[in-house]
């Protein structure tokens, strides 16, 4: 799967390269005129020309971009996983892809994240702010083709799992609050306090009910936000990283 750049930040550079040579094309004594036309110019085309290619195959990434160009297996990386970013200036975030960097990956792929499940140092392999492909999309294309390695970690990390009230949405047909309730508290129990035990325990629970039917109202939770966060729940207690978390007094 070849993803492609977001045409957005394409028009940008193209009306900045457009409105610096109509700029120079006026003419005009002002210095400060001439020297912002030709920043624009410059800027524009930079963006415009800079190699942007990120493909997900069989065999790994192929990725030319800033920051990054090589071909990487799947071996060279322990985990890889889908995670939401931070809000930039006010704008909604946008998940990165990160890697757990391999004995195999070569050193100058430096670690500049966390992975967001276990915390291990991870490499920002792409912003998907960056690509026309919907994050969905992307993560069918890791999950087909990184198998185990990959983690879809959006809107599920543990942090965010445990010792918070899950917020879901009501709606005519949802699944009723009570079981989905009752489900999250003794997940969120197993991931602040619990052993291995516990939480797989707790994982089996959700996902026998979630085989079994989970029972739908008339007005209940939303069934896809649901479906998400016992995803995300699921994802975390079955997380081996967390087998050494100690019970809290």
């Amino acid at each position: 799967m070849e993803l492609r750049r977001n045409r957005g930040s394409l028009v940008l550079a193209a009306s900045c390269v457009v409105g610096g040579v109509t700029v120079l094309a006026v003419g005009g004594d002002r210095v400060l005129r001439t020297l912002v036309a030709l920043g624009a110019v410059v800027l524009g085309g930079v963006v415009l020309l800079r190699p942007f290619r990120f493909v997900i195959g069989p065999d790994g990434l192929d990725v030319r971009r800033p920051g990054l160009r090589g071909t990487y297996r799947w071996d060279q990386f322990d985990a890889l996983a889908l995670a939401d970013g931070p809000p930039v200036q006010g704008r909604p975030w946008t998940p990165r892809l990160l890697g757990v960097p391999g004995a195999a990956l070569p050193p100058e792929v430096r670690a500049g994240a966390r992975h967001p499940v276990d915390g291990r140092a991870a490499v920002e392999l792409l912003d998907l702010a960056q690509v026309r492909q919907t994050p969905d999309e992307v993560a069918d294309a890791l999950a087909r083709y990184a198998a185990d390695r990959f983690t879809d970690a959006r809107a599920r990390t543990t942090a965010g799992l445990v010792g918070v009230d899950l917020d879901f949405a009501e709606s005519l047909r949802g699944y009723r609050t009570e079981r989905i309730d009752e489900l999250v508290r003794r997940a969120q129990a197993a991931l602040a306090h619990g052993d291995a035990a516990a939480r797989q325990a707790a994982r089996a629970e959700i996902e026998q009910a979630r085989a079994a039917g989970l029972p739908v109202a008339l007005r209940g939770y939303s069934v896809l936000q649901v479906d998400v966060a016992l995803d995300a729940l699921c994802a975390a207690l079955a997380d081996p990283a967390a087998t050494d978390r100690k019970t809290a007094p």
